[in-house]
């Protein structure tokens, strides 16, 4: 056998190696669902198996085989869940199994293992091995070979190492990095995916537990009627971009349809332009003036479940990550849960309309006070990820402002396509209520907005706390109330608020005032669907730099977007 360098043996060994952590990688890429970044982490750390048999070329094919038998099974699990689900293994989906009991994972397992499982493991396993047959020892010269040796490890240990030595980060910081980057390979997906979640566990539980401490609301009273509540929280939906709200790009026809049967509230805006933040209020007691109230007051989940509602969780949204830790907790204290997004990047395709079915299940098991929260990912960045390709009807400069670069004109589009299959999910997810409850009501609004080159002379997509514009903050709110329940509480009263400004860190009681739910410490005047309503100063900033913080009205001329 030849003892001399080898580039096809190099790229031989190399190929075989990536196969197990990238092929789920480029099938994500490939079917759209992803973008490259999991394809070149894969790629990264696919050079650290080459190491071995650097150092023992002799022991090539024995090494080999040891790791592809290592790594073969954790990249069969990723391969067959993109398979079944269409979506990236992560932590999320060890908190499934996990939290399930083994009577649910035995159905699990059984319901999916059919024959084309068994074909795909049977075909992946012996792409490896043909693989594996094509594998030739690779030899280096003696100082050759500690050279490379040393610059994979220094590649591989970097990203472990860079962040804490020459970024002065955190070691906790530094091997979340390390993880973030390593996970997408089998089978570090299995191992990171798995410390992480451990990770976000105890966080959740020590929330749970903490939340179990504190006192149900004071001299709770209500008068629920065996009513079917639902709340639709959606996500980064800048009001001003709806047909609804007048913009003149046609994005919500279906809720334009049914604009007679709605009560559209014109001036609504969130108190944070970031999910956690701004539900650690919308859902809690506490608001810009008191942030932290949330800790020592039950939440609005609790509240329902207090005046006797059954609860239920529906989300969209990624299940587990250590920025979602709240969201989770939220979602865990309700009586079920639903958790349909088990990405393990926000930045993949996860549409919104497989909320639907498990709503009509809800509906159809529904037996008393039922109270419904649904999680949808909305419109949030990357916009074309949230929208299927038959809802891609802009795609020109039609009804554009002039001030949009060319450069940028394709991503305002996305994010007006992605508005118009919200409206089809939300206007659906009202039809399904209409047609299976009698007495029920639906509210629908933005977690927060989304700047999307909507501000002249000031051309930013996302959002920023330190440099605010109106489309950051300004959100659909609507309500949906059936016939029944517009019999059983006349709505004149709540017509009069629909143009009021409102904030919707007061929503808590807005929705207590909707159930028919009063306690000490209840404040009708925050209550948008109460005739005592008083609009209040909105202010916006963190609450903990209140120096920071300015009035809502302060940057509303900056709402240059032309509607009409």
């Amino acid at each position: 056998m030849s003892s001399n360098f080898s580039w096809k043996s190099l790229g031989k060994l190399y190929l075989y190696f990536f196969y197990f952590s990238g092929l789920s990688q480029i099938l994500i890429y490939a079917a759209g669902m992803s973008n490259t970044v999991g394809i070149r982490q894969a790629l990264f750390i696919s050079t650290i198996w080459l190491v071995p048999n650097l150092i023992w070329p002799q022991y090539t094919r024995k090494i080999s085989a040891f790791i592809g038998l290592l790594i073969w099974p954790a990249s069969l699990v990723s391969l067959s869940y993109f398979y079944i689900y269409g979506q990236d293994f992560s932590q999320s989906v060890l908190f499934i199994i996990f939290e399930s009991n083994v009577s649910e994972s035995k159905e699990f397992i059984e319901s999916y293992l059919d024959y084309k499982i068994i074909l795909l493991a049977i075909t992946h396993a012996l792409t490896g091995i043909y693989l594996w047959r094509q594998i030739t020892p690779v030899y280096l010269p003696r100082l050759n070979k500690l050279i490379t040796i040393c610059i994979v490890s220094l590649i591989f240990g970097g990203g472990f190492l860079k962040p804490l030595i020459v970024y002065g980060k955190s070691w906790d910081y530094s091997i979340k990095s390390f993880q973030d980057k390593i996970e997408p390979a089998a089978p570090w997906n299995m191992i990171a995916g798995y410390f992480k979640y451990t990770k976000v566990l105890d966080a959740m539980n020590e929330q749970l537990a903490e939340s179990t401490q504190i006192p149900p609301l004071s001299n709770l009273v209500y008068s629920n009627n065996k009513q079917t509540m639902v709340l639709v929280i959606g996500e980064s939906t800048n009001s001003q971009r709806m047909s609804l709200y007048g913009y003149s790009r046609h994005t919500t026809p279906l809720l334009d349809n049914m604009q007679h049967e709605l009560l559209t509230y014109t001036d609504v805006i969130s108190p944070r332009p970031s999910t956690i933040e701004a539900l650690q209020q919308v859902l809690t007691f506490a608001d810009q003036k008191n942030p932290d109230v949330y800790l020592t007051k039950p939440t609005l989940i609790n509240m329902m479940r207090q005046a006797g509602y059954k609860s239920l969780w529906i989300t969209n949204q990624q299940t587990q990550t250590k920025r979602n830790t709240l969201l989770l907790t939220f979602s865990q204290q309700a009586d079920e849960q639903v958790y349909l997004n088990n990405n393990r990047v926000q930045n993949s395709s996860q549409l919104d309309d497989g909320v639907l079915e498990p709503f009509k299940k809800a509906l159809s098991n529904s037996d008393g006070p039922t109270f419904i929260v649904i999680h949808l990912l909305g419109t949030h960045r990357k916009y074309n990820y949230r929208y299927p390709e038959s809802f891609k009807q802009y795609t020109g400069r039609a009804g554009m402002p002039e001030w949009v670069p060319d450069e940028h004109a394709e991503e305002y589009n996305d994010y007006d396509n992605a508005i118009l299959f919200n409206d089809y999910v939300v206007s659906s997810l009202i039809n399904i209520l209409k047609d299976t409850s009698t007495n029920s009501s639906l509210v629908y609004f933005s977690d927060h907005g989304e700047e999307v080159f909507d501000t002249k002379g000031d051309l930013f997509c996302g959002r920023n706390e330190g440099k605010p514009t109106p489309a950051m903050y300004t959100v659909p709110f609507i309500a949906w109330l059936s016939p029944e329940w517009k019999k059983m509480h006349p709505t004149s009263s709540i017509q009069k608020t629909l143009n009021h400004p409102y904030q919707t860190s007061d929503f808590i009681y807005s929705w207590a005032d909707l159930a028919g739910i009063d306690f000490i410490g209840n404040d009708p005047t925050r209550s948008i669907f109460n005739k005592h309503f008083i609009a209040r100063k909105r202010m916006i900033g963190s609450p903990f730099t209140p120096k920071k913080m300015i009035d809502f009205v302060s940057i509303s001329h900056k709402q240059e977007l032309t509607l009409n």
